[in-house]
């Protein structure tokens, strides 16, 4: 079984080297990805290249993630900065946020909305990086850390195309079974996939646009991924509603989300809505009702278990 995907325009690296990319799946029996391969308009590179290339965005991440690392952002109306502690690719490596008066958390202190119709999203993954980056949502104040399985740092078996974050102020509360789909919520807050052109910084705070949603049903659990775009990217005034993205970059999105477990002999991913993307104003609709479970986590009226949340 073989699944072709073509994803345009996604990739950060030289665009003098790169105008096309085809991520092929090459699958046995079984749909268990066995070989990535990226093509190029005249070349062709196999998993060494791969590994050529992914070190190198990786060590961009890894020279602001060694010690203790500064820097300083504004957010909307929100000033915060972030230190990096520890060395990365460790068990110990953290991106904790603070603000004028002291220590924040991504989740519960960033508001959801920069401004009427454009949201927050807390990046944890930078696109076309490996290392699964995640809020702490257990750690007090919620710093980014890298999410370990069985006592193993976690990695992407390969990177992930697009930036990947959440929205601060969301939770998608294990308790509620969705009417139609009747699965509960996987108890995180709601995830982000941004299109845009650039790879944006890990812990950083950027403003984006809603386009759509896909109801991803990950071991039985419900796990919204929201599309969205950069409010400052240069196709932001083209996109404006789910049907505005290329089939090919829903397609990756999708395909991407169905395959990547499937290394570690997890089966594949499942979708709500006959796979479809629903639009832009489902989506807010979705965030808002998340936000609702949030405000019902964080006042106490819904139990915390073992979630932090300031209280």
């Amino acid at each position: 079984t073989c699944v072709v995907v073509v994803l345009s325009n996604l990739l950060p690296m030289s665009a003098s080297l790169i105008r096309r990319t085809v991520h092929r799946f090459v699958a046995d029996r079984s749909y268990s990805p066995k070989i990535y391969e990226y093509w190029y308009p005249t070349m062709k590179f196999s998993t060494a290249f791969t590994l050529l290339a992914v070190p190198v965005v990786n060590a961009w991440v890894n020279t602001a993630a060694v010690a203790s690392y500064k820097r300083s952002f504004s957010a909307a109306a929100l000033y915060y900065s972030t230190e990096s502690v520890g060395e990365a690719a460790t068990e110990e490596f953290r991106i904790k946020f603070s603000g004028e008066d002291g220590d924040i958390s991504p989740w519960h202190d960033i508001p959801l909305e920069a401004s009427e119709g454009v949201y927050n999203m807390v990046v944890e993954i930078p696109k076309m990086t490996k290392a699964k980056m995640e809020v702490a949502t257990k750690e007090e104040n919620n710093p980014i850390a890298q999410d370990v399985k069985k006592g193993k740092l976690r990695d992407y078996h390969g990177p992930i195309f697009w930036n990947y974050g959440c929205f601060p102020q969301t939770w998608e509360d294990p308790n509620a079974e969705h009417p139609e789909l009747k699965v509960f919520g996987d108890d995180d807050p709601i995830d982000v996939v941004e299109i845009g052109s650039a790879a944006l910084e890990m812990g950083s705070v950027k403003e984006v646009k809603t386009l759509g949603v896909l109801a991803m049903i990950d071991d039985g659990e419900l796990d919204w991924k929201v599309v969205a775009i950069a409010t400052d990217d240069p196709l932001a005034s083209e996109y404006n509603d789910i049907d505005d993205v290329p089939e090919s970059v829903k397609a990756g999105i999708r395909e991407w989300f169905r395959w990547y477990k499937t290394p570690d002999d997890k089966p594949l991913n499942g979708f709500g809505f006959d796979e479809k993307f629903l639009d832009a104003a489902a989506a807010k609709e979705i965030i808002a009702e998340t936000n609702e479970a949030w405000k019902k986590l964080k006042s106490g009226d819904t139990e915390a278990g073992k979630l932090w949340t300031g209280n």
